[in-house]
């Protein structure tokens, strides 16, 4: 194992802060003004320290002591409490929440890419402080004053940390069919009961209490997603005067999983005793839209953890690539001549091109995803807003699910260089893929992320949202195809591939207008594949437009290198993708059981 693993390549990141995605003109928003290119850049140096001083050094031990229930209680690995302590004072859990809020009011843009070291370092360590901002951020956008006393603030200072309890047993992802109950009470608290499972954080000794976010029906309301609330239900509630006393939580069972190791998953048991007490966040029957809010930011977070994941394989696979000697260059016929470097060999080249082009093309497209929220929050301009917002929408099922297939294949890749040690514990890449395989699964499977853009996002607005897509990378394109050292036959190649992506999405919409939703719906795992494949391709044409204005050297001739690659293996499959979404083949549409 490479101990000086960087992580994910600062030059890299920098690169793309300031020169692909100019985050530093984000200071122009009146809520970000506050801030500099140096308050931007220090965060971000602050984030390499810990996440190489003390995430990294953790991940192992972590892995292999995963939390265990005790007397009904989850105990965690010892450094887990002193890693949250260190994130919390690091600032780590509400970086970008206003200063209103005890936050540091950063933008998401800088947030997220100085956080993705911490996911890379230890992405269980950084689950715990992941789940509590977004926990926190709820009650902070929806609760009362009281609720954000009461529970957002002791979270916000990382007395507390907090979760999100969406899935019960019976139900799955299908939340309509939640069916976890909340009777009222005179006193102005429900009393909840039901299930849940697989709920991250759920229950663990690293922080006094854990406030879990809450799907449940009160009495009486209306079957579906719209007969849904949201409360606010900690596992220890405070008594009149003041003491934390049981909340009627209780923890049924800890999952045991292959990968995510130091961050508990658990079963959750609410209202046995029937003296469980939650207050309602938001408006009745609307807990679902006010959890949406939670919801997108974690398949981001997701998205994140997914590129983060494939970024310290691919540096340690690279690093071994170097290191190892094994056999002899293919043109080399004396084999009295020394083994040469595993990197010599064009296949491994090929391999770890292939992860850099996936790894960073997944970081520029969650560095753009999360400027579009900045922007769709703090922009002064309405229109900007506006358009910010639909094209956040849009491309935040591709910001989940591309770094979360895709760099599972990269892990996998990394594994396979380092061969057969590639699959022992005595090296690190096996057990990041084990990590990988549970992004593609967190908020929402691929299958219900392609199902949300093709029958949701490209079709909203009549189509609109779509076409301001198409007009945003046209522009990008043109801008590229400008620039001296940008091969204007890969930028012909781009373009043709988006033209082909909106044509197939007139198709398909025509087919669901007229009834045929099967027709419609039926590839829209292959829709999305295409569609992030162009949306990828459109990444990398800004960064090899910005990379071609600089002085050339390695770092430069490695953007080119990337996107050339990707461009040219990638993009030419969107048109294979296509005519299958439209063609006639019904193999597994028509199956039946026994035919499995």
């Amino acid at each position: 194992m490479a101990s000086d693993n960087p992580l994910i390549r600062d030059r890299f990141v920098d690169f793309l802060l300031h020169d692909v995605l100019d985050v530093t003109s984000l200071t122009r928003c009146p809520h970000f003004a506050e801030h500099e290119r140096e308050t931007f850049d220090l965060y971000v140096a602050a984030c390499r320290r810990l996440a190489r001083s003390r995430l990294f050094p953790t991940y192992r031990a972590m892995d292999e002591a995963p939390p265990r229930l005790e007397s009904g209680r989850v105990i965690v690995h010892a450094e887990v409490k002193r890693l949250f302590r260190e994130l919390v004072d690091l600032g780590a859990l509400n970086a970008t929440r206003p200063t209103s809020v005890g936050g540091q009011q950063l933008p998401m843009t800088v947030a997220a890419l100085a956080h993705a070291y911490l996911m890379a370092g230890n992405l269980s360590a950084y689950g715990y402080v992941g789940l509590t901002t977004g926990a926190a951020h709820l009650i902070e956008a929806f609760g009362s004053d009281a609720l954000r006393s009461t529970f957002m603030t002791p979270m916000y200072e990382g007395r507390w940390s907090g979760t999100m309890a969406l899935t019960e047993p019976q139900a799955g992802s299908s939340l309509a069919d939640v069916t976890s109950s909340a009777t009222p009470t005179s006193e102005g608290h429900h009393l909840i009961r039901g299930s849940k499972i697989f709920i991250s954080g759920g229950d663990h000794d690293a922080t006094e209490n854990v406030v879990h976010l809450v799907l449940a029906r009160i009495d009486g309301a209306p079957r579906g997603t719209k007969g849904i609330s949201l409360f606010a239900v900690p596992r220890l509630r405070l008594d009149a005067g003041g003491a934390l006393v049981p909340n009627d939580v209780h923890v049924s069972g800890v999952i045991h999983k292959i990968g995510w190791r130091g961050l508990p998953s658990v079963a959750l048991s609410l209202g046995e005793s029937n003296d469980c007490h939650g207050w309602l966040v938001g408006p009745p029957h609307q807990g679902l839209r006010c959890m949406f809010q939670m919801m997108n930011e974690a398949r981001i977070m997701v998205g994140l953890n997914a590129a983060s994941t494939a970024s310290v394989a691919y540096l340690e696979s690279l690093a071994y690539a170097k290191e190892r000697t094994q056999g002899r260059s293919i043109t080399e016929k004396d084999a009295s001549r020394p083994p040469v470097a595993l990197v010599a060999h064009a296949d491994v080249r090929r391999m770890l091109l292939r992860q850099k082009a996936i790894v960073e093309g997944a970081l520029c497209v969650l560095g753009a995803v999360s400027r579009y929220a900045d922007l769709s929050e703090h922009s002064t301009d309405a229109d900007e807003r506006a358009r910010s917002q639909k094209l956040l929408d849009l491309l935040t099922p591709i910001a989940k699910t591309f770094p979360a297939e895709k760099g599972f294949e990269a892990n996998t890749l990394a594994l396979q260089i380092h061969g057969g040690y590639g699959y022992s514990s005595e090296y690190l890449p096996e057990a990041w893929l084990r990590d990988q395989k549970l992004n593609s699964i967190h908020e929402g499977t691929t299958g219900i992320q392609g199902l949300d853009l093709l029958g949701r996002k490209v079709v909203a607005g009549g189509g609109n949202t779509l076409a301001l897509f198409a007009d945003e990378v046209l522009a990008d394109l043109a801008e590229a195809e400008g620039v001296s050292g940008v091969d204007v036959a890969s930028i012909a190649t781009t373009r043709e591939a988006l033209h082909r992506l909106v044509a197939l999405t007139a198709t398909l919409a025509q087919r669901g207008v007229a009834g045929d939703v099967e027709g419609m719906m039926g590839h829209s795992a292959d829709y999305l594949e295409a569609f992030s494949i162009v949306v990828v391709a459109w990444q990398w044409a800004r960064m090899w437009a910005a990379a071609a204005r600089r002085e050339e050297d390695a770092f430069v001739r490695g953007i080119v290198r990337a996107a050339r690659y990707w461009i040219a293996t990638e993009v030419p499959r969107v048109l294979q993708l296509a005519a299958l979404c439209e063609g006639a083949d019904r193999s597994y549409l028509d199956a039946r059981e026994d035919e499995l």
